[in-house]
Formats: C-alpha cells, structure tokens, sequence
C-alpha cells in the first residue's frame, strides 16, 4: 500500500469515527429525553389543589357572554405562564362581573403554547389540548382554573399526563370520554390556529388582551383599569 491509499484509509476510518460519535450523542440526548417523559409521566401525581367552580354567564367552549356583545375581548395565554394565572385569577373575574355579565363583552380565551417550544414535554401544548378536551364535557373554564390553581413552574411535570386526567377525575369528568379526547389529538389543528393568529396579531408574549381587534398595552399584562377604558370607549363609539 503506497503513502496515498494509506492517507486515503485513515480518512475514511475517521470519517467513519466522527459518523459513529454524532449518532452516539444524538442518540444520548433522545435517550435523555424519553427519559425525562416517562419518569414525568410515572412519577406520583402529587397533591391537587381544588378550586370552587365560578359561575360564567353564557359559557360555550372556551368563550363565554353574548356572541352578540357590541365589544370583543380576545385573550391569548399560555397555561405555564405565571402572568396568565395571575391575570386569570385577578383581572379576569373582574371583567366578568363587570361587562361580561351585562352582555356588554363576549369574552374569548384562545390558546398560545409557547413556552414548551424548546422542550420535549410539551406540557404547553398537552395543557392546551386538555383544556378543549373539558370543554367537550362542558367544563373548559373549570379546568382552565383548575391548570392555574395547580401550577407548579415551567417545563417541570405539573402538566404531566396523569396529572391533566387527575385534574379531569377531581372535577367529575368522564375520564373515559376525556382520554378517548386527548388521545384522538383532534385539537391540535385549532391551537396551531389559534397560535397562528396570535403571532399574525402581534401576539409576542402572554397574556396578550385585545380589545375589538386591538391589542392593549404590547409587551405589558394590561391592568383592569386599562382594559376598562379601552371597553368604555369602544361601547361609546370611540373605537378600542
């Protein structure tokens, strides 16, 4: 073998060493990964917080008041995100009492999963698609405050699949119906939708409020002060 086809040789044994080195981490990094969703997916369900249903006037799916309403208000969150629960919990009742209940505002929540973008448990999405399942059995804004109540942090395994029927099983869904739900995945075209529109609208974080069309305070989680004056001048005419 002359000094060529051995400098030849070497090459392809090194090719073939880089091949085998970039399979073995790749295949690493899928073992870690499938590691991490079923220890997520077996481990204890752990405690859930009980919520004390609200009443929504009108409800239907995710929206809820007149369809009818002279102002639309469109609220675009993601269920691991910390200041969609605290405007869930603080802001939005109040809107409720406030125009949804007069016929003043129909109210709509729309899904924008984000934050699992860069991760493999999709706890953003199944989250989503969970909460659309409930309101197949007449119980979306229950478990969409159920989810809130029981968030424990991003990406950490508080949305795990046994936890979301948990939560169903605690409100008195039928679980059968539920999982058949959640296993068909027939929601996810309407959230890829939803998050679609959401982007084409602007939508940059969550929660993001829009008003008749307009979105209100970008980059800031609108207080109720400001979603009511922009209300207040839609009813008379002024526009959002």
């Amino acid at each position: 073998m002359n000094k060529r086809e051995e400098i030849r040789l070497r090459h392809r044994r090194q090719k073939r060493r880089n091949q085998l080195t970039i399979v073995m981490v790749i295949s690493g990094f899928v073992f870690i990964a499938a590691a991490f969703i079923i220890f997520a997916n077996f481990r204890p369900v752990g405690d859930i917080v009980q919520i004390t249903p609200l009443a929504r006037p009108m409800a239907v799916g995710n929206a809820m008041g007149d369809p009818n309403a002279p102002v639309l208000v469109e609220v675009f969150e993601d269920y691991q995100c910390p200041a969609c629960k605290d405007f869930s919990e603080r802001v939005e009742p109040l809107i409720i009492a406030t125009y949804v209940t007069t016929g003043e505002v129909y109210y709509v929540f729309r899904q924008f999963p984000f934050i699992d973008d860069r991760v493999a448990t999709n706890e953003s999405d199944n989250a989503a698609i969970a909460s659309l399942c409930a309101g197949e059995l007449n119980a979306f804004w229950d478990y969409h405050d159920m989810l809130f109540a029981n968030f424990m942090g991003e990406n950490v395994g508080g949305y795990s699949d046994r936890r979301l029927v948990a939560f169903a099983d605690t409100l008195g869904l039928d679980v059968n119906a539920f999982n058949a739900c959640l296993d068909s995945g027939r929601y996810q075209d309407s959230i890829e939708k939803d998050y679609s529109d959401g982007r084409q609208m602007g939508v940059s974080g969550t929660p993001a409020v829009f008003v008749n069309g307009v979105q209100l305070s970008p980059g800031f989680v609108p207080s109720f002060d400001v979603i009511s004056q922009a209300v207040e001048a839609a009813l008379s005419g002024g526009g959002s």
